[in-house]
């Protein structure tokens, strides 16, 4: 099954999500759902509350980018339960893109060191730091479990331009590569 993903504006994004147990019902199933709809959207990542359900799970899958990163390669992973720690480091700038907000693309400021904590599919814990590109996929794909999306990341004045362009263009979402929903 192919999820709609919920748009800017969807109060789903906005919320805290929960954590699950190794026993949340249909989690195989629920996870090759979201696999087959991360790869009909083109995007590397995707987490649980952008297809409606507000858990602590989210995916990437960074294959893509082993040309330009051979570390990439086979690069797949399931977060379940994540807790991110943001390690001493300078803030880096890169142009991101969320699948929420289709379209909408910001130079935005991150940290480029990570320590996360999480569980994989099998609920086998893990602690793994990462850097750079890697870094700011899991901290961008994080931050919709705490119900941010990363034009909260703006400065305030950008950020107000970016929300009130938003709103102006946020009836065009319906006309996404993917199926949409908006509330």
């Amino acid at each position: 099954m192919i999820f709609p993903i919920a748009v800017y504006g969807h109060q789903v994004l906005r919320k805290k999500a929960t954590k699950i147990s190794a026993n949340y019902p249909h989690l195989n199933e629920f996870l090759k759902d979201l696999w087959a709809t991360l790869y009909r959207t083109d995007g590397i990542g995707l987490a649980a509350p952008q297809v409606g359900k507000s858990i602590r799970l989210f995916l990437i899958d960074l294959d893509v980018f082993k040309d330009e990163y051979p570390e990439l390669k086979g690069f797949k992973k399931v977060f379940i339960n994540a807790k991110l720690e943001l390690l001493e480091s300078p803030n880096k700038s890169f142009s991101e893109g969320c699948l929420s907000l289709p379209g909408i693309h910001q130079t935005i400021k991150r940290p480029d060191k990570i320590r996360i904590h999480y569980k994989d599919e099998n609920f086998i814990e893990h602690t793994e730091e990462y850097e750079g590109f890697v870094a700011r996929v899991i901290q961008h794909e994080y931050d919709h479990l705490e119900g941010h999306l990363f034009i909260d990341k703006l400065p305030r004045l950008k950020r107000i331009f970016v929300k009130l362009y938003v709103g102006l263009v946020k009836k065009r979402f319906s006309n996404a590569a993917y199926k949409t929903v908006s509330s």
